[in-house]
């Protein structure tokens, strides 16, 4: 018989047979899903591990530690590296840790969200560079890296019945930035609305780029109250030559820090919400000519930045000197857009001492770069009445500015003082916010 068309006969049977079976069964089998725990039963809470961290150094682990997370980190964008941060529950957490791994892609493995298991038996516990981890043994660092092969001796995914348990993560939302800067909310995912990048990031990327290269990068943000604290950001972001958005939103981030920097790490640009519209916020931490024309009519006195304040610095205005002294000083605020707004209010602090003039607060559509020829419009606010002590700061009220949306303007504060008397004005926390 010939060979080729005896192979010829056999495969035109098996093709056959295999067209009739497809065209006869149009559903497929699927596998059974085959996930198992690891480890046993937890033994403990991962708030009861944390606790034993020492105030300085580390311990050893030397028995069967098991405790439950959730994975709030992602490396996928390159704002991680061979780290996981993790919490102890998906939303209202009590408590945060880091794990040092020895190997990138971590988010493949164990994704935002998924629900973990560790045995810690043979790592170390301690405080390292400001931050409490979990870690190998090494001859050089407190808590070295977990080489990528052994990190599966020690840290599992947990099965939910159909594969690894991913849970939805509800950021824990706090009020103002200055909380988030609060070791107990190390390596947990927060959330802060009413923020934005500093106006000296305007015009930035993500990152710095030298020689083409990417660099880790800080950017600094504040919230409406003056908060402030940075972004740090990888020389291996992804999203690094993104331009820094010029709003205000909201802002998701893991809480982190460099021994005593805190260093707030985002995941993706998924992160920032900022579709709101900037507010303005002085608090007179950089320099006078930053923000305003410190303009002096009359006297030798003149506006200045001084360490008191509402946190320290404050701009402060006094026209004694020897003796009481005429003077009429003017700080101005440069232009404020309103574009876009469809409300806005002004708000500030005050703190006076001995007896003197009230300050004047103004608003104008069109300064002319001289006060005595620019149309201000007198403003009310509640101002310091106690000229009997220092350090008796008092809130401005919010001052409606709705009549000047869409516009431009800028806000003045006017000090006078006489030979009779020469008042101490200190200003701070000056703020111009709407939507």
């Amino acid at each position: 018989m010939n060979i080729k068309k005896y192979f010829s006969i056999v495969m035109g049977v098996v093709l056959a047979a295999s067209v009739t079976s497809c065209v006869q069964k149009d559903d497929w089998e699927t596998p059974p899903v085959k996930c198992t725990n690891k480890f046993p039963a937890v033994t403990m809470t991962m708030a009861d591990f944390k606790a034993q961290a020492p105030s300085s150094g580390y311990i050893l682990i030397n028995t069967d530690q098991i405790f439950d997370g959730y994975v709030v980190s992602s490396d996928e964008n390159g704002n991680f590296y061979k780290t996981i941060s993790f919490q102890d529950k998906p939303e209202n957490p009590t408590v945060g840790l880091q794990i040092e791994v020895d190997r990138a892609n971590n988010y493949a493995d164990f994704p935002v969200g998924a629900h973990i298991r560790i045995n810690a038996k043979g790592l170390r516990l301690g405080l390292d560079r400001g931050v409490v981890k979990i870690g190998s043994v090494d001859n050089t660092y407190a808590i070295g890296r977990i080489p990528g092969p052994l990190l599966s001796r020690y840290m599992s995914g947990v099965c939910n019945g159909n594969g690894l348990d991913i849970a939805t993560l509800k950021p824990l939302e706090l009020a103002n930035l200055k909380l988030a800067q609060d070791a107990n909310y190390l390596n947990m995912l927060v959330k802060v609305s009413n923020v934005q990048f500093s106006a000296s990031e305007m015009g930035k990327k993500y990152i710095d780029y030298v020689g083409g290269a990417g660099v880790d990068t800080d950017r600094s943000i504040v919230d409406v109250f003056g908060n402030a604290t940075n972004i740090r950001n990888s020389g291996f972001f992804t999203s690094g030559s993104a331009l820094i958005p010029e709003g205000k939103g909201e802002l998701t981030f893991v809480v982190s820090r460099y021994n005593s920097s805190w260093q707030m790490l985002i995941r993706s640009l998924n992160d920032v919400q900022f579709t709101g519209k900037r507010f303005f916020f002085e608090g007179f931490d950089g320099s006078l000519d930053d923000n305003w024309f410190a303009v002096s009519i009359t006297g030798a006195q003149v506006w200045n930045i001084q360490q008191f304040g509402n946190p320290k610095p404050c701009v402060v205005m006094n026209g004694f000197s020897g003796g009481n002294n005429v003077n009429e000083d003017w700080l101005i605020s440069k232009p404020i857009s309103l574009q876009g707004f469809t409300s806005a209010a002004l708000s500030f602090e005050t703190d006076a001492r001995y007896n003197g003039n009230p300050l004047e607060v103004f608003v104008t559509e069109n300064y002319t770069g001289n006060p005595s020829t620019t149309n201000w419009v007198p403003l009310s606010a509640i101002l310091d009445t106690n000229a009997a002590a220092f350090n008796t700061w008092t809130y401005s009220g919010d001052i409606n500015l709705n009549t000047y949306v869409n516009k431009s303007i800028s806000i003045a504060f006017k000090y006078t003082s006489t030979t009779s008397a020469a008042a101490t004005w200190e200003l701070d926390n000056v703020r111009v916010v709407g939507n």
